[in-house]
């Protein structure tokens, strides 16, 4: 698993920026600096040609039709099946469900446990969790009297390990962990902790949403039993995602939706399903999302995720120290080492007032709990200013953030 470097890369962002159209967009009368790419990064043309490709040429359901446009269509899909298969380095393509991004997969994986878990059994999921990774196991603990324990954090914004170790027992039947965390930026241990929870029978799900734009996770070197994904943090359309789960889980598990595709018989006393990975594929997929997405992950392959790993880091670091130097502001979470990710706030300022000015200055930030609510109870705050960087940012546009929050703070205080 190649995790982000701080070696300097050169990295020529001029010509990958010519690749995203949106990037020459005004707003509010000024060129757009989009910081924002932890909600949801930007497309490139050629993956929007993809999308444009699929529609003008080869739009067909698939695995159904035996005309060409149906077989086109599905060879398509399934290439993009067997080009996340490689670059996450699982070991079957059958083991790779495409689904409509990471919140889909942990509901599909939430709905197998419910039929598994018993009253008793304990669930663990980290303080430092999106939403996404813990309302549906409430949801799920409630049917079935599973208890859910929290693996608490510190003031740095990382895991206490200690109390992973402390929470682990022959109990324990599920691990949730977030590879990066989307509000903070930290990068888990999740092979340390794979590892431990394997050696008391407990299964792992890496909600790796975050870390994907960023990392390429290797299964079988994680060893991980689940790990979840999705395409529009990582230059591919929105809606799409996908599932990566050990063949034996996938094998226990029930199918989370009932219809079409699914299915390997079907009379009116008895059904049968089919088998990996169209179990999980209920209904008509989204087919153009799912070759948009392989093309996604093609696109930043072709550019090197250590190139653009060396680069973000750049990014992350001039922008830390600039910000540092701001009087009254706190970043959250750790420092170094972790994504391109800085939450902070200004000391007597709401981040909504910063976000609101800085976006009148045609910069996009994310303001609020991020869907992190539990971490800005820890830290006593409402929210914080969160600006997320990609490797189609520059210098220029952080020296213009940081021009900006200056101008706000002043404007504020």
């Amino acid at each position: 698993m190649k995790n982000l470097s701080t070696e300097h890369i050169s990295f020529d962002v001029d010509q990958v920026r010519a690749d995203f159209p949106i990037l020459n967009r005004m707003v509010n009368g000024h060129k757009l600096v989009y910081f924002d790419n932890a909600a949801t990064s930007q497309t490139p043309q050629q993956v929007i040609d993809t999308i444009a490709d699929y529609y003008s040429k080869y739009n067909a359901n698939i695995h159904r039709g035996v005309h060409s446009l149906s077989q086109e269509a599905t060879d398509r899909y399934e290439e993009s099946r067997k080009t996340i298969q490689r670059h996450i380095n699982a070991e079957k393509a059958h083991e790779l469900i495409f689904t409509s991004g990471t919140t889909h997969s942990i509901n599909i994986i939430a709905s197998g446990f419910a039929t598994i878990l018993k009253p008793g059994d304990e669930i663990i999921v980290s303080a430092t969790s999106h939403h996404s990774n813990i309302v549906p196991w409430q949801m799920m603990c409630e049917k079935t009297g599973a208890q859910l324990k929290v693996l608490p954090m510190d003031d740095e914004g990382e895991l206490i390990l200690e109390d992973f170790e402390n929470l682990l027992n022959d109990k324990t039947k599920l691990v949730l962990i977030e590879h990066v965390s989307n509000a903070l930026g930290t990068i888990n241990p999740i092979k340390w902790i794979i590892d431990k929870a394997h050696e008391y029978g407990a299964a792992v799900l890496v909600d790796g949403a975050q870390a994907c734009p960023h990392i390429i996770p290797d299964m079988r070197e994680l060893d991980v039993d689940f790990y979840v994904i999705s395409g529009h943090k990582m230059c591919g359309p929105t809606g799409i995602g996908a599932l990566y789960g050990k063949e034996d889980w996938l094998n226990a598990l029930p199918p989370y939706q009932g219809g079409g595709e699914m299915i390997s018989e079907v009379t009116f006393e008895k059904t049968t399903y089919a088998e990996l990975p169209h179990k999980f594929e209920a209904g008509t997929p989204n087919v153009c999302g799912a070759i948009a997405l392989g093309r996604a992950v093609d696109y930043m392959n072709d550019l090197g995720f250590e190139n653009i790993a060396g680069y973000e880091t750049e990014l992350l670091n001039h922008a830390t120290k600039q910000l540092l130097e701001i009087d009254g502001l706190r970043i959250y979470g750790p420092i170094r080492g972790k994504a391109p990710v800085i939450s902070f706030n200004i000391e007597g300022i709401h981040p909504y007032d910063i976000g609101t000015i800085l976006d009148k200055l045609g910069i996009a930030v994310r303001t609020g709990h991020h869907c992190a609510q539990p971490i800005m109870d820890f830290y006593k705050i409402p929210g914080t200013v969160r600006a997320s960087f990609s490797f189609y940012n520059t210098i220029e546009e952080i020296d213009r953030f940081i021009e900006a929050v200056k101008k706000a703070r002043a404007m504020l205080s």
